[in-house]
């Protein structure tokens, strides 16, 4: 064997002590960077810069921001990574108004509630004040904000009224409810059970009819219309049947629908 071949022992030490040296030094610095990270995320936590400073709030239209906020038991200065954002949001759900709410964080400091409300049925008017009535029937006339959407507004109903007129009203096409003006209720002298709906069309004309009845069959409202003269104005009478009461003429008309009636069955029936 060549001479030129041989490292003794004495040359390998040092190099042996420098590698240990240089993985010993990594080691180091390895636990002392976890360390420090610990340390600062110790330090960022017990900071100011931790806690919530804005809460924002999306999707209401009727229920106050501040409402909202202090439903969710959420509160600026608080720890914004110690909060329970789902039971905060169950919280603001329990309001009846709330169909669905969620909480998120948002960097740095921020937290968004998002909520999604009822859909409004119309308003009732108690002096100058405007309140809403809500899809299931209720007045909302508490921690409201002034916003006005495009629904009816209604007179003559109570509460009781206006909940079982929620119930016969929610299966309205859209496209027909927002035609709606006004909906008023015509009390019977001799009987409260005959009470009448009167609704106010944007068209001009008016409709009228028990609300068990008339809503049935509100779907077929610009069928009806198309068989009226045009420039005619008048009473649209709901009921078993469908009749016509001209303003200008001073007469009774029967409307025809049965054949649209018949082919959305058969529609259905597919």
């Amino acid at each position: 064997m060549s001479d030129k071949n041989i490292v003794s022992i004495e040359d390998r030490i040092p190099k042996l002590k420098q590698a240990r040296k240089k993985k010993a030094n990594r080691r180091l610095i390895f636990y002392l960077s976890i360390f420090f990270f610990l340390i600062a995320i110790i330090v960022y936590l017990q900071s100011p810069l931790s806690e919530i400073r804005s809460i924002e709030v999306n999707g209401n239209i009727f229920l106050t921001d501040e409402y909202i906020i202090d439903e969710s038991g959420l509160t600026e200065g608080s720890n914004i990574w110690s909060m329970n954002a789902s039971s905060a949001a169950l919280k603001i759900e329990d309001d009846p108004v709330i169909e669905q709410a969620s909480i998120t964080r948002s960097f740095p400091r921020t937290v968004v509630i998002e909520v999604e409300e009822q859909p409004v049925l119309g308003y009732i008017q108690e002096g100058r004040e405007y309140y809403p009535v809500l899809a299931d029937g209720q007045v909302i006339q508490q921690n409201a904000q002034d916003s006005l959407s495009n629904a009816p507004l209604m007179a003559g109903f109570n509460e009781e009224q206006l909940t079982e007129l929620a119930g016969e009203m929610k299966d309205v096409r859209p496209s027909i409810f927002n035609m709606i003006s006004e909906v008023e209720r015509n009390d019977s002298d001799t009987d409260e059970k005959a009470s009448l709906i009167t609704l106010y069309m944007s068209d001009g004309y008016l409709v009228q009819g028990k609300a068990d009845q008339m809503f049935d069959k509100l779907d077929y409202y610009p069928s009806i219309v198309s068989q009226l003269e045009e420039g005619d104005s008048g009473i649209i009478h709901i009921g078993v049947g469908v009749y016509f009461e001209s303003f200008q003429k001073d007469e009774m008309e029967e409307v025809d629908i049965e054949d649209d009636m018949e082919e959305d069955e058969e529609t259905g029936n597919e």
